[in-house]
């Protein structure tokens, strides 16, 4: 299996209108289950103390009945009862307009399928792990449900305005890598970080990234990769602020501003941000000059 046999341009044979499939639990093999559970016991293990309180909180949700991986029926029904979110499965990533809609009505979208045994550390295209694992969690809090909720309305709105990579970074450097700063210091909620072994330590640890204070309008001009580490992590100061711009901000006219702007390049540092960390880009310049 490659790694883009799940990417795909139209629903497949068996999947609904919506993308959605079964998640088909009684499926999974015991190889398959092994491997959920030996990614599951690596990051349990190394996120106290790292991940933000509110991660730590909702990854007793994925305390389930069943060894293995998830059934997303009874992670459904206990996500409902905390946020009114479920968990429904689509075989692969899915158009932007089929996401923003499942998105804005509290469905959250996650791959049926795990990782060989021999991709435990790297897999560039999201997986039950890291769909399950990496996201459910924060959507067991309120203020980041609202968040991913008014995420979705937003994206809607995007799709007729020529905005879809604006509000995409928004996503990757909140959803995917975001940072939150905590009285105990800075702690990750990024579902791209937690559920990675390397990036959950490089993105606190390391010296290499720069560590920046959020702001909207910056995130929404800076370039990602998909492929390495980030090399700018941005802090928000809570989930509350975070909701709070997404609701009040009139997003249509900073879209325009936004395009008549440069985008920011990975790893710059611009001359407007609060910089928490500045990195020394040894992680990079090493990288650059292999």
């Amino acid at each position: 299996m490659t790694e883009d046999t799940h990417v795909l341009d139209a629903p497949p044979e068996g999947a609904a209108g919506d993308w959605t499939i079964p998640q088909d639990w009684a499926h999974y093999s015991a190889e398959e289950h092994a491997t959920w559970d030996i990614l599951f016991e690596r990051q349990a293990k190394l996120l106290p103390g790292r991940a933000s309180n509110a991660y730590l909180r909702g990854l007793d949700v994925l305390k389930l009945s069943k060894p293995g991986i998830p059934d997303f029926e009874e992670l459904s029904e206990r996500l409902m009862k905390l946020t009114g979110w479920q968990v429904i499965a689509v075989p692969g990533l899915v158009p932007d307009d089929v996401f923003f809609d499942h998105m804005a009505n509290r469905r959250f979208v996650a791959g049926n399928f795990i990782r060989r045994p021999d991709q435990l550390d790297y897999l560039q295209e999201p997986d039950v792990f890291h769909d399950v694992f990496g996201h459910v969690p924060m959507l067991a809090d309120p203020v980041f449900a609202d968040y991913l909720e008014a995420y979705g309305q937003g994206g809607q709105r995007a799709l007729g305005l020529d905005a879809l990579k604006y509000l995409g970074r928004l996503y990757w450097y909140t959803v995917e890598f975001g940072l939150i700063a905590e009285p105990e210091g800075l702690r990750i909620y990024g579902s791209g970080i937690v559920s990675s072994f390397a990036e959950s330590r490089f993105a606190l640890d390391d010296p290499s990234p720069n560590r920046i204070a959020f702001d909207l309008a910056r995130v929404m001009r800076t370039e990602y990769r998909i492929d390495d580490f980030q090399q700018n992590y941005f802090v928000i100061p809570s989930f509350d602020e975070l909701l709070r711009l997404t609701v009040e901000t009139d997003f249509a006219p900073l879209y325009e501003t936004l395009k008549a702007l440069p985008d920011i390049p990975v790893a710059a540092i611009d001359p407007a941000d609060v910089v928490i960390t500045h990195g020394t880009q040894d992680y990079a310049n090493a990288k650059a000059a292999a």
